[in-house]
């Protein structure tokens, strides 16, 4: 949840009866869902006539399309991540994949998007972006350049232009979202999310842009099978994602792409052409790896910090746990939890200068399905709070509210009809929430990927232990380094870790 001198953006009015699919909505990847990293150094000179893409661009009616909707896009992700480092890898490994394209007078922008997501997707004009949190998934910088090329290929492809065909449905779909959420900044937020959903493309143009993205990946000279390996990193870190990973499909950022059998023997297939797997091809791990470390991962701090079950917020001084069970999704318009058996939180909070009551605030129009009766004032850690109850087509809702200096916090906790879970999940989130001490606040520091060396005697057990931020140490440290359960470690060897 994103600190923007003190008002959060979460002050747009959100009904409640729209609270579960607005927070089903909110946890699914939009776009092309990918995962990688990027470095790689081609040997390509400086132009004696450099020109900047601008300029290449400005007659190009595709390029105008990507223009008008990058603000959004960077907007609805937290902004663009800067690192002169990660944007040199980035530069290089496209310059590479440009050489064998399909279309080598197409430019690329390349935006790192400072979102720990895991994304990547593309618009018409060559306007690439990619997640900082996808680049700490990568091993290496074969598997970027597979993503890279993937999302390149929908660009060659045309399938930005292709895709223009939905855009009057969206718009009509973006106007009735704008009316419903009350706010300014609510109907900018849903326009940008319906130009995410723009980003996504069919299952025969994701197939389309595989072929044309292996074929790349091995006429540049690296490893033409990243790509398999890599969809196989992303399925896994899909699993680890998820809350259910039986059941619960709306964390896959996989489930609106083709099915991850059939696109890894398609990338197999298409990898063969450049020779047996191990044989051919450069992977770049090493360069990749050095790369990445330091790269910041999970939350930014002006968005807090989920730590396990716990989301702590530096600037604003605030904390809370969420019940054993459920995953923190921070976004920078709220923080998002979702738990077993449909149970789902929403917290945001809105700018208070007038000190007004807070029962009043309740049933002052912004909760629909809201019980009057159920209103009720009351004090959360010496904090002056109010709670309340709705309930909204096949959801039990719990309200509560708390004010500290001139903010209002807002905690909105969706159930199914009739579930006894509402109760204890509200009563979690009030109980915990408080003040930070300066010492908490002084002690919480963001984490990044740190690259180790394997040591004699090192066992993924113990290197696990030293992984900070998560409650699943062991799993989280097999998803980042792509290693299976009876992997063998050897001194010398490469790996990540998360820590300060």
């Amino acid at each position: 949840m994103e600190d923007q001198r003190g008002v959060l953006p979460g002050n747009r009015i959100l009904r409640t009866s729209l609270l579960w699919g607005a927070l089903s909505a909110s946890v699914l990847l939009a776009g092309c869902q990918s995962v990688l990293d990027q470095s790689y150094q081609p040997t390509v000179a400086p132009s004696s006539n450099p020109q900047i893409v601008s300029e290449v661009q400005k007659n190009d009616p595709r390029a105008q399309i990507g223009a008008r909707e990058h603000p959004r896009i960077v907007a609805s992700y937290g902004g663009e991540y800067k690192d002169a480092k990660t944007e040199r890898l980035v530069a290089r490994i496209t310059g590479a994949l440009t050489a064998v394209s399909e279309n080598p007078s197409q430019s690329y922008r390349i935006t790192i998007l400072n979102s720990p997501a895991i994304n990547a997707f593309a618009l018409p004009g060559g306007y690439l972006y990619v997640t900082r949190g996808l680049l700490a998934l990568a091993n290496d910088a074969s598997e970027v350049a597979a993503v890279l090329s993937h999302e390149m290929g929908h660009v060659t492809a045309n399938h930005g232009i292709q895709r223009q065909q939905r855009e009057e449905a969206e718009v009509i779909a973006s106007r009735v979202a704008s009316e419903l959420l009350s706010s300014d900044i609510a109907g900018k937020q849903a326009l940008a999310r319906g130009k995410l959903r723009m980003a996504a493309f069919s299952r025969n143009q994701e197939l389309q842009a595989d072929v044309i993205g292996v074929r790349m990946l091995g006429e540049a000279g690296y490893d033409a099978y990243a790509a398999a390996r890599f969809l196989e990193s992303m399925s896994a870190y899909s699993r680890f994602m998820s809350v259910d990973p039986d059941t619960d499909q709306s964390l896959d950022f996989l489930s609106s792409h083709p099915n991850a059998p059939q696109r890894l023997e398609l990338a197999r297939r298409h990898a063969r052409a450049f020779g047996a797997e191990g044989e051919n091809g450069d992977k770049g791990a090493d360069y990749y790896l050095a790369g990445i470390d330091g790269l910041l991962f999970g939350d930014s701090p002006q968005e807090g910090y989920v730590r396990g079950q716990t989301f702590l917020h530096g600037k604003l001084g605030i904390r809370f746990d969420v019940p054993i069970g459920f995953r923190i999704d921070n976004k920078a318009e709220a923080v998002l939890a979702t738990g077993p058996n449909e149970t789902a939180i929403r917290f945001d909070g809105v700018a208070d200068s007038q000190g007004r009551s807070l029962t009043n605030y309740i049933a002052s129009g912004w909760v629909t399905g809201l019980q009057p009766e159920t209103i009720r004032a009351t004090t959360i850690n010496g904090l002056e709070a109010a709670t309340a109850r709705a309930s909204a087509e096949r959801w039990d809702f719990d309200v509560t509210v708390i004010r500290l200096d001139t903010q209002i916090y807002r905690f909105l906790t969706a159930v199914p009809k009739g579930s006894t879970a509402l109760d204890p999940t509200a009563q979690t989130l009030r109980a915990t929430f408080r003040r930070m001490t300066p010492d908490e606040v002084a002690s919480l520091k963001p984490l990044a990927i740190r690259i180790i060396t394997v040591q004699p005697g090192d066992t993924m057990a113990s290197l696990a232990q030293r992984m900070m931020g998560t409650d699943r140490k062991l799993d989280l440290f097999r998803v980042l380094n792509a290693l299976p359960m009876t992997a063998s470690l050897t001194p010398g060897q490469k790996l990540k870790i998360v820590a300060e």
